[in-house]
């Protein structure tokens, strides 16, 4: 698993990288663009909307959303990321913070109308995911929603078949989401719904039971 040094490394290369892998339908990035442009079409529904990037990264969902006259605040644990996402959204909140560690204690006292979170929250366990997700859904306004864009299976047969077929390729290090667990496991907290995008990724949205 990287640390934020080896992200300061990787964040010139970043964007070409993932593009590579998506267009050659290869995990892990398999539907990567498609999910952005998912994720944004949602978010434009609504605008103009704060919205919190948790991993944003080099800013490639937020900055298209900053354009489109969004609120942004992103949290990223490397700064040489960061750097190249504030030269995108000079007007933008960023945080240099390691969210395994939650939220920065600025904005955990912020309301957002969307929490997004692109390739980034597989680096939780199973049980770090559910418990940092109650707590992140205290920060979405009336109505908010988190939508989360990752590596995911709707099943953990699926899951392990996408690793049979990957190999050596498959990176063991990460705790990739199981929709059917993860639902399973926020039952009596939140509404959950699931859209599959390839066959290693997709879309979670999770919304407060009311």
């Amino acid at each position: 698993m990287l640390d934020n040094h080896g992200f300061d490394i990787w964040a010139d290369g970043y964007d070409e990288s993932v593009d590579v892998a998506d267009d050659n339908n290869d995990y892990p990035f398999a539907g990567y663009k498609d999910i952005i442009n998912a994720i944004y079409g949602t978010v434009m529904k609504n605008h103009p909307a704060k919205v919190l990037d948790i991993g944003v990264g080099t800013g490639t969902l937020a900055a298209k959303l900053y354009e489109g006259g969004n609120d942004i605040t992103g949290i990223d644990f490397s700064e040489k990321m960061l750097s190249i996402a504030r030269a995108k959204m000079p007007d933008a909140r960023f945080f240099q913070f390691d969210f395994t560690n939650g939220l920065p204690v600025e904005v955990a006292a912020m309301k957002f109308d969307f929490i997004v979170s692109t390739y980034a929250l597989h680096h939780l366990t199973d049980e770090e995911k559910v418990s940092f997700i109650r707590a992140i859904s205290g920060c979405l306004s009336e109505n908010g929603v988190i939508i989360i864009g990752d590596v995911s299976f709707p099943n953990r047969d699926a899951l392990e078949h996408c690793k049979e077929l990957c190999g050596d390729e498959w990176d063991d290090e990460e705790f990739y989401f199981v929709f059917s667990e993860l639902s399973n496991a926020l039952a009596k907290d939140c509404v959950t719904t699931y859209h599959p995008y390839s066959h290693c990724a997709g879309i979670m949205e999770i919304r407060p039971a009311h």
